[in-house]
């Protein structure tokens, strides 16, 4: 929501701010130096005396160097929000002797996906060693692509017999989302 607003100040900034010489848009040809100045160039450069506040003011003399203009504009910007991960998944089991357990869970989305076949799941890690002996024992599966708001048939495969460390294990596995091959 800030970025949304920092994004329509900035249009309000671009769009209201613009002045015109005149309200019909008739642009007027620049007016030309006196020959005062263009006289004195490489000499000594002398500017021409203003007029004072009550001194007599012919109307040829009289110039308006900028008229502004209050103008009334909308404006539309379309937002572009990314699919990010917004749900975390806590998962604890027991495994005895040489189990093989596998774990499904769901994975919730902060929108559904535009486009069908075109995003996928991406985890920091997806074949772990959970008790670090050296062997993996821990897999993660998802689908290859993800279509729905909540993405469902995602697994945590453990395999006892590679698990040679009794006691708790834990892991952190980051999820993102990217753009599918």
């Amino acid at each position: 929501m800030k970025r949304f607003k920092i994004i329509l100040l900035m249009c309000y900034l671009t769009f209201f701010k613009l002045s015109f010489s005149d309200g019909n848009n008739n642009m007027k040809p620049p007016i030309p130096l006196p020959p005062e100045i263009t006289e004195n160039v490489n000499n000594d450069f002398k500017v021409p005396e203003i007029k004072k506040y009550g001194e007599d003011i012919d109307g040829d003399d009289l110039r308006y160097l900028e008229k502004t203009y209050t103008v009334m504009m909308e404006a539309k910007v379309n937002v572009f929000i990314p699919l990010e991960v917004i749900s975390d998944v806590d998962i604890e089991t027991i495994i005895v002797d040489n189990q093989i357990k596998e774990i499904p869970f769901e994975i919730e989305l902060n929108r559904t996906p535009e486009k069908k076949d075109h995003y996928s799941l991406k985890y920091s890690e997806s074949i772990i060693d959970i008790d670090r002996d050296g062997k993996p024992d821990t897999y993660i599966s998802s689908p290859q692509y993800i279509n729905e708001k909540i993405s469902k048939d995602n697994y945590v495969k453990i395999y006892g017999e590679n698990i040679s460390k009794e006691g708790k294990h834990n892991k952190t596995i980051y999820v993102t989302v990217e753009i599918g091959e």
